[in-house]
């Protein structure tokens, strides 16, 4: 995966953030990129675990600062099909879910899927991005419209490898009194798990 600069993050879902969004929007556009992804959550586990590009993408919590900032940390990026040792990783150390019994030699993307969706323990959810990507202080702020299984929401975000930039960031953006919340957390409540 190369070199990888962890990044420190701040996010928060709702559906207006009031004069932080003008503040935004106020910068000039960098990016805009659409995405359609599966994420499979586990009543077990809190791994970021999403299949996006036909690529097995997998980020794990490393660290969370006194200002809650988060640092999600990269940990595997698997191609499909996935061999049968790839799929008994998954489900013992990051769904932390019970690795089914007489696994094929290998798995399509459907396969696997089908899996996941067998399993009691798991739940696969269907994530589309609209994401609006500004630059300011150097820190990659998004605006996102987000759909979890065709719900709407949406989600502002704050990251950079300095937490302090991060921090400050959201307090020049009015962001400083919204609740940190990450994907995760907010996808498990949108159907129903415990975070």
């Amino acid at each position: 995966m190369g070199t990888i600069i962890p990044r420190w993050e701040w996010r928060t879902f709702g559906e207006s953030f009031g004069e932080a969004e003008d503040r935004i929007k106020a910068h000039p556009l960098g990016n805009f990129k659409k995405s359609s992804e599966k994420y499979i959550l586990s009543r077990n586990s809190n791994e970021n675990t999403k299949i996006r590009d036909d690529l097995m993408d997998i980020k794990s919590l490393k660290q969370v600062n006194e200002d809650k900032l988060e640092q999600w940390y990269p940990v595997m990026k698997a191609e499909f099909p996935l061999a049968k040792e790839k799929v008994e990783e998954l489900c013992r150390d990051y769904f932390k879910a019970a690795v089914p019994q007489n696994l094929k030699r290998s798995y399509t993307y459907e396969e696997f899927l089908e899996l996941c969706g067998a399993n009691g323990d798991l739940c696969v959810v269907d994530v589309y991005k609209e994401r609006s990507i500004f630059t300011i202080n150097m820190a990659i702020v998004e605006i996102a419209e987000v759909k979890f299984n065709d719900k709407p929401v949406r989600t502002v975000c704050v990251e950079h490898a300095d937490p302090e930039n991060v921090m400050k960031t959201v307090e020049e953006l009015g962001l400083k009194d919204f609740e940190n919340i990450n994907y995760l957390r907010a996808m498990k409540e949108s159907v129903g798990l415990k975070y």
